[in-house]
């Protein structure tokens, strides 16, 4: 049966929780094969959508410039592809609203809600999927700044399994398990390894599952 060649590529992971069957549940993830460059959007709109060239860029800076003047208030600035608003943190545990003080209050980003027009046209545009096919190991992994990058992709929930780093990496289950098996091993291990039923969890050496 022929692959499918078009729709959104996407990868699926597994979950900490388990289904019926005792197996991990998945989730889907789009494949990020590269990046659209500020640049690259740029030329597009100059090209395709009637805009001069950099208008693109200089409508983003100015956006930043006027957008954080009124956020710094604590505004929340809406736009056609949705709102911005500063999210604020506390540090330490506090039960008693008076023993807060400023100082104990934290800039922690920015919190942004699409708006339903921008949600709708990304919905119309997307209309397909196909699976993404991992490449086999018809090579020797060699490449250790590559493996590296492979595992720290495969971290981002804090940990990692066998699937994942294999996914990442490129490489067959048994060849996976046994290079995150040898980062558990050693004088200087990098990874620790928890059994969770029948799953194994590799977590950067510290750090645990409830950290």
């Amino acid at each position: 049966m022929p692959r499918k060649t078009t729709g959104m590529e996407f990868e699926l992971y597994p979950r900490p929780t388990k289904g019926e069957d005792g197996k991990p549940l998945l989730y889907a993830r789009p494949v990020t094969k590269q990046k659209v460059s500020m640049r690259q959007l740029d030329d597009f709109c100059n090209k395709y959508r009637g805009m001069r060239a950099g208008e693109m860029s200089r409508l983003f800076d100015c956006f930043i410039d006027v957008a954080t003047m009124y956020m710094e208030d604590g505004y929340r600035v809406e736009t056609p592809i949705g709102s911005f608003a500063p999210k604020l943190k506390l540090s330490g545990d506090h039960t008693e609203p008076k023993k807060v003080t400023p100082r104990d209050v934290h800039y922690a980003g920015i919190e942004f809600i699409p708006s339903k027009q921008f949600a709708k046209e990304l919905g119309q545009r997307i209309r397909s999927f196909r699976r993404h096919i991992a490449p086999t190991d018809t090579k020797p992994h060699a490449d250790k700044a590559a493996l590296d990058e492979a595992l720290r992709k495969s971290m981002q929930r804090g940990y990692c399994t066998v699937n994942t780093f294999r996914v990442m990496a490129g490489m067959k289950y048994l060849s996976a398990k046994r290079y995150l098996e040898g980062l558990c091993e050693g004088e200087h291990p990098q990874l620790k390894k928890v059994k969770e039923g029948r799953m194994l969890l590799y977590f950067p050496i510290g750090k645990t599952k409830e950290a």
